[in-house]
């Protein structure tokens, strides 16, 4: 079963991608459910939301479409006087703020990427000091709506968890984590629920996928106090990894049943 913050997550994840970044603006409930969510009471709802925005706001065609979406400035300009509250989020929504405001034409008239770029080192909070790596795990018990809210409210309290995603059709799961953060954390975490059980998938020499066992007797694992910090896209390490580890088939999500299942979801839930 849907809730919002699964919903924004994955549309946060889609929005990742460049190719679906057009197809979900264009979406006749999914921009208007982005714009409710920023009044949302959960802060990790509030902020995967501005995150998701800020990925969206990347592609030019999308800028004057969320201008003029009914609520998105004046939201954002309500989350912006929040700083004494939560400092992340006000942040943030001044980042989607302004790379709404700034003119369209900049990169046509002379000074192209400068702006772009300042704006896109404040979307990503804390995020300069270190750089990430990909796990892709096997999880035993991934084989129901359930236990994938379990296996996920089990990674967003292990700090220095980036993001995640979910193949459940093949019980897997693909982690971007710290660099320092140790594999068997997130193993430890998943254990804890008590239904699930985490192994790594690797490579071997000949190429063929492996599953490593993971300890998770000994590992101590940190818990976020807040919120997860995220990378920039130029950071990422899954362009370059193999195939046990990258990401498939989320341009046919956005295009297809799971936008349509996340819009249906949003319009149900807000009675639009």
């Amino acid at each position: 079963m849907m809730d919002a913050l699964s919903v924004v997550t994955q549309l946060r994840d889609l929005a990742s991608e460049p190719q679906n970044r057009e197809a979900i603006v264009q979406d006749q409930g999914c921009l208007p459910g982005l714009v409710l969510f920023l009044d949302h009471q959960d802060s990790q709802v509030l902020f995967s939301t501005l995150q998701a925005l800020r990925y969206l706001a990347e592609c030019p065609s999308n800028i004057e479409i969320m201008k003029h979406e009914l609520g998105m400035m004046v939201s954002l300009v309500h989350l912006m006087d929040q700083g004494e509250i939560n400092e992340e989020i006000s942040v943030l929504a001044k980042d989607v703020y302004d790379v709404l405001n700034s003119p369209v034409n900049n990169v046509a008239v002379g000074t192209p990427e400068a702006p772009r770029r300042k704006a896109k080192s404040q979307f990503f909070i804390n995020s300069s000091n270190k750089k990430a790596k990909s796990v892709t795990l096997h999880i035993q018990g991934l084989d129901n709506t359930d236990n994938r809210g379990l296996c996920e409210e089990a990674l967003l309290k292990v700090k220095g968890v980036i993001s995640f995603t979910f193949q459940m059709a093949l019980k897997r799961c693909t982690v971007r984590i710290r660099s320092d953060l140790a594999t068997e954390s997130l193993a430890s975490a998943i254990a804890a629920t008590k239904v699930l059980k985490a192994q790594q998938v690797v490579k071997n020499e000949t190429g063929e996928e492996v599953l490593i066992p993971l300890n998770t007797t000994d590992t101590e694992v940190q818990e976020n106090s807040n919120l997860p910090d995220y990378l920039p896209e130029d950071e990422s390490p899954e362009k370059e990894v193999g195939k046990a580890v990258s990401r498939t088939g989320a341009k046919q999500d956005a295009n297809g049943s799971w936008l349509n299942a996340a819009a249906s979801f949003l319009t149900k839930t807000f009675y639009w």
